[in-house]
């Protein structure tokens, strides 16, 4: 369980509105009435709403790859490791009921500042390098990493479509698919 600090409140508020309808979709005056406390006291913690932003997806970097890491602790084959990376996106989309946070603001890169697409880079690309380590050896490096990117972009989309069509099932058929066609034993 989270703590119940300020800072904590108001990070979660931001990553429940921002995973619903984006950046722009969280404003200082909403996360204060979310909190019950004054505005001015939102800008104390977050001076600035860049500041939320790194500091929501830095939270939600660190806590994917906790869950993450737990669920794969186990694994000893790349399908089971693949396996615990699918269970890591289908307990977000269905503990959350939304899209991915890092998937959300990718989409509205243009408009983010450099700071908030740099974290989501790093989200990603995080994603990328741990599936390229649970890849095949033998694989070439080339080849690993078309995999790893083939493999985080369809999670992506199936997120986005399986909450889209409020149906978590449709993201079991494209990850069952996706296991299947990857080549990872």
């Amino acid at each position: 369980m989270r703590d119940q600090t300020m800072p904590t409140k108001l990070l979660d508020a931001a990553e429940y509105r921002m995973r619903r309808g984006g950046y722009n979709a969280v404003s200082y005056r909403d996360l204060a009435a979310d909190t019950n406390i004054k505005s001015s006291s939102v800008h104390y913690h977050f001076p600035r709403k860049e500041d939320l932003g790194v500091a929501l997806i830095e939270r939600y970097t660190k806590d994917f790859f906790e869950v993450l890491d737990k669920a794969a602790k186990d694994a000893t084959t790349p399908l089971e490791k693949l396996q615990a990376f699918n269970r890591t996106y289908r307990n977000a989309l269905t503990h959350s009921k939304a899209v991915c946070l890092c998937g959300l603001l990718a989409a509205e890169a243009a408009g983010l500042p450099e700071a908030v697409n740099a974290k989501v880079e790093a989200f990603f690309d995080g994603n990328i390098r741990w599936v390229e380590g649970i890849l095949p050896a033998e694989l070439p490096e080339d080849e690993k990493t078309r995999r790893a990117i083939v493999i985080v972009s369809a999670h992506q989309g199936a997120i986005i479509v399986a909450t889209s069509m409020r149906d978590a099932n449709l993201f079991d058929s494209a990850t069952t698919y996706l296991e299947a066609q990857i080549g990872v034993t």
